[in-house]
């Protein structure tokens, strides 16, 4: 299955993977996530808002507040999308180590 461009696009910026990153303990709402960066909160409404959109936040309003919390399905298909090219650095990383066990240092 084919990893949505939305997602690749999200994840480019450090922001929005620290957003993930924020999220990955649990829900937070908008205003906590905020405190942890030096940014006007339009700039962070627009991360939030393209993270969204890719699908990697779910956003829930509580009264006054919006929460966000993880979505982690599109995360599951980047990872299998990477995994030939894991296995194909591993393979290669497998050969060096072979080389230089059989090279006399």
């Amino acid at each position: 299955m084919p990893v949505n461009d939305d997602v690749f696009a999200a994840l480019a910026n450090p922001a929005r993977r620290e957003v993930l990153g924020i999220l990955l303990s649990g829900p937070r709402a908008a205003g906590e996530i905020a405190e942890r960066f030096d940014m006007r909160r339009p700039s962070l409404s627009e991360h939030l808002r393209v993270l969204r959109e890719a699908g990697l936040v779910r956003e829930e309003r509580q009264g006054r507040n919006r929460v966000y919390s993880l979505e982690a399905a599109p995360l599951r298909e980047v990872s299998d999308w990477l995994s030939p090219y894991e296995r194909y650095w591993r393979g290669k990383l497998d050969g060096l180590r072979d080389l230089l066990d059989e090279e006399d240092f």
